[in-house]
């Protein structure tokens, strides 16, 4: 079977993540994989992505073998995969416009490697780039609030003809203007803002769910993250986390009884705490009434590495959108977007979004046959 051949914008963390687990999990017995929703999707199993094309802005990864950038700082991820072989994929310069925050001057270790003083590819040498490698399906990886780098990649994988998915909370899928142009030109469309394996979101909209089903009335409740990874430095931007907050809260709200009023829930960012790196740490709180209106509330914490909680995500998605591509479809994928992503077109519960994907997979699977 043939490779599905992704580009990445934005080699940070998570890129780090998923191309050290496509290699992790190569020739591995599927009966003791560990991490994985899916072995295999439409006859794709891990080992069967292959990055063609990185873009980034940073001077100590573009112009490096992929492979090699990954491991370049800021990125602080876990390693878990040493020793990748040279993917023979150099990272492309990419246009700065809005992927970085002002900010950041304030952290001159990472403001100096942006490289500003480089030629800005316009969207033709993107696309360029796109089409030679032979890219199918382009990842969106930026840094929050980069609204309008997001669209510029979302417009070159309109251009190229290759499949987006959108890993951040800037909303593409979510929009209908989006959603249309991307069903009109019958390219597949994956988004918005990528939901953890077992993460801050999944797990507050798991409980929000149980409380639900359960009978407990729901009445305040907040999320507060906090970690060390470039991501969250950007955050200290408050102006970059509309569309962040936006999405989180809409995950939670969307499995509710009853709608919160927006002074009783607070779902976001709260803090940069550098030696936490990539570890994030969730703090939960809820607090209800149950049987005879008494008072309860619960209290979690979460600590996860952030980026390879993400990464077995974007595996599955990859393939979702593969499978697409190989039946003509185009526009957005509902049901993967849905049960991967926190703020998709169509909200779901998560046990109708999981039932909703395996019944995407297997259709196209006997489809196939």
């Amino acid at each position: 079977m043939k490779a599905i051949k992704i580009a990445i914008a934005g080699v940070g963390n998570c890129a780090s993540s998923l191309l050290q687990g496509i290699h992790y999990y190569r020739d591995r017995n599927p009966e003791d994989v560990i991490g994985l929703m899916h072995w295999d999707i439409g006859g794709y199993t891990p080992s069967d992505i292959r990055v063609v094309a990185a873009f980034d802005i940073d001077a100590r990864k573009v112009g490096k073998d992929v492979h090699e950038a990954i491991f370049a700082l800021p990125n602080c991820t876990t390693v878990f995969q040493k020793d990748l072989p040279a993917s023979g994929v150099k990272v492309s310069m990419g246009p700065i416009l809005d992927g970085y925050s002002e900010h950041m001057k304030d952290h001159p270790e990472h403001l100096s490697f942006v490289k500003s003083d480089a030629p800005q590819p316009d969207k033709a040498q993107v696309v360029k780039i796109l089409r030679e490698s032979g890219a199918e399906v382009l990842l969106n990886y930026l840094p929050v609030g980069s609204e309008e780098a997001t669209r510029f990649y979302a417009e070159c994988a309109l251009e190229a003809g290759v499949a987006f998915i959108n890993c951040i909370p800037v909303f593409i899928a979510s929009d209908p203007a989006w959603e249309k142009r991307f069903a009109e030109r019958g390219i597949p469309l994956i988004g918005d803002d990528i939901k953890a394996q077992l993460g801050a979101t999944i797990t507050h909209r798991v409980l929000t769910d149980l409380f639900a089903r359960r009978g407990v009335r729901l009445e305040r409740t907040y999320q507060l993250n906090t970690g060390g990874n470039t991501d969250f430095m950007n955050m200290l931007n408050r102006e970059r986390l509309s569309s962040k907050r936006t999405s989180k809260t809409e995950a939670v709200q969307a499995v509710a009884a009853q709608r919160l009023a927006d002074e009783n829930i607070h779902v976001g960012p709260s803090d940069y705490i550098p030696w936490q790196k990539d570890n994030k740490v969730c703090f939960l709180r809820m607090e209800g009434k149950l049987f005879g209106d008494v008072p309860m509330n619960l209290e979690l914490r979460l600590s996860v590495e952030d980026s390879p909680n993400s990464a077995g995500v974007a595996i599955d998605m990859i393939r979702c959108a593969k499978l697409a591509l190989e039946r003509g479809e185009g526009g957005v994928l509902h049901a993967p977007s849905a049960y991967f992503c926190k703020h998709p077109p169509k909200q779901m519960t998560d046990d109708q979004a999981y039932d909703e994907v395996e019944s995407f997979i297997a259709r196209v699977k006997t489809q196939a046959a």
